[in-house]
């Protein structure tokens, strides 16, 4: 069987989807792997390094010809996917809340496709977890590019001069991105208060060292895979109250709020923003959703009565290197679900990861992200 490795024509997109530890690891197999000429070249992986490894380098469309399957971090563009042959598995992070015609048009091609977004949160699928390796570098990040447009020094001081004072952190969202961000701040010698709407993750925050920031009395607005739901629309008050107060005093910001399928909540406000101290900065990790403060503008810092409201896009492609390597693995670990050690397809549709991620099967749309969305 052939693997495909298409460049990502995606704009700012640096990942590439196999690294060469893994094409050793799909040539062991006794699979073919093909990638398409410098598509590892913004992770530093190189086409002599695949080629060392053992991988095929084509150039352009060549790369998917006969491919049975196609690696990929996002969307496969239009043209590419006429390219694709009836039969063909497709995995990659393909958006499924997004442009439908896309999907449509795979479907159309005949191919059965994954979302990686959609792996279900068990703990057999745990090595699979594409949003969890990659918003761990976003967490990461967020803080590492906040601490280089602060003014001000992170850690506490104490000289002949006078005290410098320590930064005051607040991260929105105790996911992976935001565990990581409460700890990289905290490494930074920072003062670190966190805020989630579910209730357990007040565990997590306090074993990092910050202080967790919780509306008491708030019904837990966790979703049985852990992620965080919609709060009514009288938690929505509490909370914002809460986080009002709270905010006036914290010098940096982060917020990584999502919910699937919807765009990302508001829960910086203007009004909370004119409240921060001039040079404080907000890091809005949600801002290609839509952003969780309404003056973030994607790929832009927006300087706002003195408050910049950094709206960086695609933070784990700021680290490509390490954000490749975890995907590469993640996919080969989903790879190694679907082809045995002996190189033979052992797709099985009973798989509950399969049937999670899985939005076509043969070009017929399954999931119901999809069926229920076209539906509507």
């Amino acid at each position: 069987m052939k693997i495909a490795v298409p460049l990502e024509t995606a704009a700012g997109e640096s990942r590439v989807a196999v690294s060469p530890d893994a094409v050793k690891a799909y040539v062991k197999k006794g699979l073919t792997v093909c990638i398409e000429q410098g598509a590892g070249a913004g992770s530093f992986m190189s086409d002599d390094a695949y080629k060392t490894a053992g991988a095929k380098i084509a150039k352009g469309a060549a790369v998917l010809k006969d491919a049975d399957i196609v690696l990929a971090v996002r969307r496969l563009p239009d043209a590419s996917i006429k390219s694709l042959k009836k039969g063909a598995i497709v995995a990659g992070q393909l958006d499924p809340y997004g442009d439908r015609k896309n999907l449509d048009a795979m479907a159309k091609q005949g191919v059965s496709a994954f979302s990686m977004e959609l792996v279900p949160r068990i703990t057999r699928a745990q090595s699979m977890d594409v949003l969890s390796s990659q918003a761990n570098l976003a967490g990461y990040k967020a803080v590492i590019d906040a601490a280089e447009h602060f003014s001000r020094a992170f850690p506490m001081m104490m000289t002949a001069a006078g005290t410098v004072p320590a930064a005051r952190v607040f991260v929105m969202g105790a996911g992976v991105a935001g565990l990581q961000a409460i700890a990289t701040a905290r490494r930074l010698g920072a003062v670190v208060s966190a805020t989630d709407v579910r209730a357990a993750a007040g565990e997590q925050v306090a074993s990092l060292g910050a202080k967790f920031v919780f509306v008491e009395g708030m019904a837990d607005a966790a979703t049985e895979g852990g992620y965080a739901k919609e709060l009514s629309a009288e938690d929505k008050k509490k909370q914002a109250e809460l986080v009002a107060d709270h905010i006036k005093g914290q010098d940096i910001v982060i917020t990584t709020a999502l919910i699937p399928g919807r765009p990302a909540p508001v829960l910086v406000t203007k009004q909370m923003v004119e409240s921060m101290k001039a040079g404080s900065v907000i890091v809005d990790m949600a801002v290609e959703r839509g952003g969780n403060c309404p003056l973030s503008k994607p790929g832009q810092i927006v300087d706002h009565k003195g408050v910049a409201i950094m709206g960086h896009e695609n933070l784990p492609g700021k680290l490509a290197g390490n954000a490749s390597t975890l995907y590469a693995k993640n996919l080969q670990n989903f790879v190694d679900l679907m082809v045995s050690a002996e190189g033979e397809m052992k797709l099985d549709w009973e798989d509950e990861i399969i049937t999670g991620c899985g939005l076509m099967r043969d070009g017929e749309i399954v999931h119901p992200v999809l069926t229920e969305k076209k539906g509507n």
